[in-house]
């Protein structure tokens, strides 16, 4: 039986990962022979310690009857360790790695007892000694488990997408552009000996580019900034994707930004495609090349594991421009839609896709206004997970309506997904901002 005995005995629970952790104590005061029950429920928001089972009152002994601590997480694991402190020395009463839906329950009748998701208790033959930790868009730290002696740690990671350009102002007859989409980040894969790594190593999780921001009546729009990288400690990076250049209020190309790389940051689009990062391939890519961005129309700016291009405008804009895709990195946002001399509208493009090796598939473009209606907001890109990257954002609608607002450019999906850009809007009415680009993410597999 657990016992707590003066004014400074406590019970405390740590865990290392940010995962939906709910724990819960029951017990027992005596004071003098007056039995009061009482219990406490807690479930923190983030990693760290914190107070379960609190001290007793002056002359009163509290007796611990139950304890649970449940890892309501769907996919991540967490290391937890139950604590005794008396004020001056901290001792550890149990320590385990509660893997996804498991729950651990300790009574003085049974002891520990450890639950697996299905319901069933864990013993030695049935439990698998591996750890999963995941960062899905924001940084922590890393912690090698303990419960059990780990040989190998596989992290994955991609870098943060990039911002999508803001669409131009314009309602004169001449050309006027939409933004051009940001560039997907960089999938990056790495195995390490676990006796090589300390017991802790900081995550940092790229935040993904502001989109470009829309300029006043009748100017050009904001250009969008690039994904910062993720990084595992010291030991290696992922990179993120370039931001899309702003809408032009005259026939200059707007370039999308370039993809990240295993080797460096994608450019950002200006009227050229960003360069994509190192080692760069001009098109279609393979291994960890980051694609740099379209100038045009492309089907032919998808990669493999680096980031996928964002889509850009020509000169002479033509409709359909779509963001390129990744089969692991993060898709490309697509471009914003735009003005022709006329002026008519000029449909942008969808953002891309992630799990596939084709343009488009990520977030939808907005719909055009036409002469009735403001441009529509491009569609989010789909979240990744520890099977794709992010999907970039689908570019805004344009508009030709009297005073009408440009549609916004949907923002990537959190797994470096390239923000989207704006739309053309009808001066006095304002182009859209650019997608914000997806934040990058990590997930380190132990056994």
């Amino acid at each position: 039986m657990l016992i707590l005995a003066s004014i400074s005995d406590k019970i405390r629970v740590t865990y290392g990962s940010n995962v939906s952790l709910e724990c819960h104590a029951t017990w027992v005061d005596n004071a003098s022979s007056v039995i009061t029950p009482g219990r406490n429920n807690i479930a923190p928001a983030a990693a760290g310690t914190y107070d379960l089972v609190g001290s007793p009152a002056a002359a009163t002994y509290r007796a611990v009857k139950l304890i649970t601590l449940h890892n309501k997480d769907a996919a991540g694991s967490t290391l937890v360790s139950l604590k005794h402190t008396d004020g001056s020395v901290e001792v550890s009463l149990y320590d385990c790695t509660l893997g996804p839906g498991e729950i651990a329950i300790w009574s003085p009748e049974n002891g520990w007892v450890k639950i697996n998701s299905a319901g069933n208790p864990v013993t030695s033959a049935n439990q698998a000694a591996s750890d999963i930790q995941i960062f899905n868009g924001i940084g922590g730290t890393w912690v090698k488990p303990t419960s059990f002696n780990p040989k190998f740690v596989l992290v994955e990671a991609i870098g943060g997408g990039g911002g999508g350009g803001a669409g131009a102002s314009l309602a004169t007859a001449v050309v006027a552009k939409g933004g051009g989409g940001g560039g997907g980040g960089a999938f990056v894969r790495t195995m390490f000996a676990a006796v090589d790594l300390p017991s802790t190593v900081p995550v940092t999780v790229g935040t993904g580019g502001n989109g470009g921001a829309r300029g006043a009546a009748g100017a050009a729009g904001g250009a969008g900034s690039p994904g910062a990288l993720t990084s595992f400690g010291t030991y290696f990076n992922a990179y993120g994707g370039g931001g899309g250049a702003g809408g032009a209020i005259s026939a200059a190309v707007t370039g999308g930004g370039g993809g990240g790389g295993v080797g460096g940051g994608g450019g950002n689009g200006s009227t050229t495609g960003g360069a994509g990062g190192l080692p760069t391939s001009a098109t279609n890519g393979t291994g960890g090349h980051g694609v740099t961005g379209s100038v045009a129309v492309a089907t032919t700016i998808n990669a493999e594991n680096g980031g996928a291009g964002g889509a850009g405008i020509a000169a002479t804009p033509v409709a359909g421009s779509a963001g390129g895709s990744s089969i692991r990195g993060g898709g490309g946002g697509g471009a914003g839609g735009s003005h022709s001399a006329t002026p008519a509208t000029i449909q942008g493009g969808a953002g891309g896709g992630s799990g596939r090796y084709a343009a488009g598939g990520g977030g939808a473009v907005g719909t055009d206004g036409l002469n009735t209606a403001a441009g529509g907001n491009g569609a989010n890109g789909a979240d990744g997970n520890s099977t794709v990257g992010g999907s970039g954002g689908g570019g805004g609608g344009a508009s030709t309506l009297a005073s009408a607002a440009g549609g916004t450019g949907g923002n990537g999906g959190v797994g470096g997904g390239g923000g989207g850009g704006g739309g053309v809007g009808m001066n006095p009415g304002l182009g859209g901002n650019g997608g914000r680009g997806g934040n990058g993410y990590m997930i380190v597999y132990c056994w």
